[in-house]
């Protein structure tokens, strides 16, 4: 059945900036309580949204979550009104404040890992929404994360949406970050590739830097998106990369139908894992980057692999990567040399992303990958889907509601809660969204 891979990006939330919450990600870390622009954040994604429509490619977009989570707060044990909680959460626990007010759901390859309909048991399309509970400022994000996929994805005859595994380290699962589909076309069946970085019972684990997603937590979303067994492989991220600030596999790996393009230190047993795939996916090409030409440091830095690999209408392949990879001579004379070689790779397309960047993410964690039929496409909420009309929307929608600059102590303004509130209430009339549906609080905001 004809099928393409839709890329549905996250839109940068309104309070964008830059707490260092992410233990584990270097970039997070180093830019902590720098100033971040909202405004720039915002206006860099949907730039890359547009440009791959433009060309060609499917894209969508997934609405950002309400921040400061003021629900959450209260649960903390902060009260009084909405001003005087945030009040008391600035002075008393400051990074708890940061942690609510996080616009983190912008990554959305963490928002849930998908299952094309030809993999699933049932024939329809299942997204499981990951728990992320290995962060506290990441782990309230999956009950809207639920709703918005639900909205989007509205059709039961077509769609599976399936809640968040129980929030314990046990099923500690962090979506689409580490997960791969290998294959031919998208419309035939392909390979699910689980990668986690610790099981309940292994020995093997990281030293300095936490493994965020376990073993128990990729078999059980194997099951609830009910993948074919025979279609699935399961191997471990090697630890001493996660020590190195490889906190997801889409750090260190991204593929795309038949190409796997990974550090060569990527996976702890990488050749048993290569002779796999060659066994399951005809024309496994594997692209191997060696530690003596990009280091694990280096590609941390650039974030040469947290690219997105995208099929071109030719059949040859179109790597799209960020600035901070053309910045980098000796990763940049490698992507050069690449492009010169035989395999499927023909284009380097390089966006600038760096208020992303700066906390964290690059072009991989900005989008979630949905393949879809003609006819599930069709089901598909069209006002999510990127055109000229919404880009010129989300721009002056984004001109509108956003700021150009932005603290940690700006979010104890209370105007700051409810710009957001009515940004959100507006963007739900842009995106065709229900408030009631996505956003349940918002009749009591506006």
């Amino acid at each position: 059945m004809s099928a393409r891979e839709y890329n549905f990006d996250g839109l940068v939330g309104l309070t964008h900036h830059y707490a260092g919450l992410s233990f584990g990600n270097e970039a997070s870390t180093r830019h902590r309580l720098r100033v971040s622009n909202p405004k720039l954040a915002a206006k860099q994604g949907l730039l890359k949204m547009k440009a791959l429509a433009d060309a060609g490619f499917g894209q969508g977009v997934i609405p950002p979550q309400m921040r400061p989570n003021v629900g959450v707060l209260r649960q903390l044990g902060f009260g009084g009104s909405d001003a005087q909680v945030l009040k008391q959460a600035f002075e008393q626990a400051p990074h708890l404040l940061s942690a609510a007010g996080s616009a983190s759901s912008m990554w959305v390859a963490n928002a849930a890992t998908v299952s094309p309909s030809a993999d699933s048991l049932d024939g329809r399309v299942h997204f499981t929404v990951a728990n992320l509970n290995n962060k506290f400022h990441r782990a309230s994000e999956a009950v809207t994360t639920e709703r918005l996929l639900r909205a989007i994805f509205p059709d039961p005859e077509r769609f599976a949406v399936h809640g968040a595994l129980p929030q314990v380290a046990l099923f500690g699962d962090e979506g689409a970050a580490n997960h791969n589909r290998l294959g031919g076309d998208y419309g035939a069946p392909g390979v699910q590739l689980f990668v986690y970085g610790r099981e309940e019972s292994g020995a093997l684990i990281p030293a300095r830097y936490p493994a965020r997603q376990t073993l128990e937590a990729s078999q059980t979303v194997a099951r609830l998106n009910q993948v074919n067994p025979g279609q699935v492989l399961f191997t471990q991220q090697n630890p001493a990369v996660i020590d190195q600030g490889v906190f997801h596999n889409d750090v260190i790996a991204v593929s795309n139908r038949q190409v796997l393009f990974c550090h060569e230190l990527a996976f702890l047993h990488q050749e048993t894992l290569f002779r796999q795939l060659a066994e399951r996916v005809p024309g496994f090409t594997p692209i191997v980057v060696p530690q003596e030409a990009v280091s694990v440091g280096d590609a941390v830095a650039t974030y040469l692999f947290n690219s997105q690999l995208l099929s071109r209408e030719d059949g040859s392949m179109m790597l799209v990567l960020p600035e901070e990879s053309r910045q980098h001579q000796g990763v940049w004379r490698y992507l050069n040399g690449m492009l010169a070689a035989d395999n499927p790779i023909a284009e380097l397309k390089v966006f600038d992303l760096r208020e992303s960047m700066a906390n964290g993410g690059g072009p991989a964690c900005l989008r979630l990958r949905v393949v879809l039929t003609d006819d599930e496409a069709r089901a598909v909420n069209p006002a999510t889907l990127m055109n000229d009309q919404l880009f010129t929307a989300l721009n002056g929608w984004v001109d509108r509601w956003y700021r150009d600059r932005l603290t940690q102590a700006d979010l104890v303004d209370p105007q700051l809660l409810q710009e957001n509130r009515e940004a959100l209430a507006a963007l739900c009339g842009i995106l065709n969204l229900r408030l009631d549906d996505c956003y349940p609080d918002c009749r009591t905001w506006v």
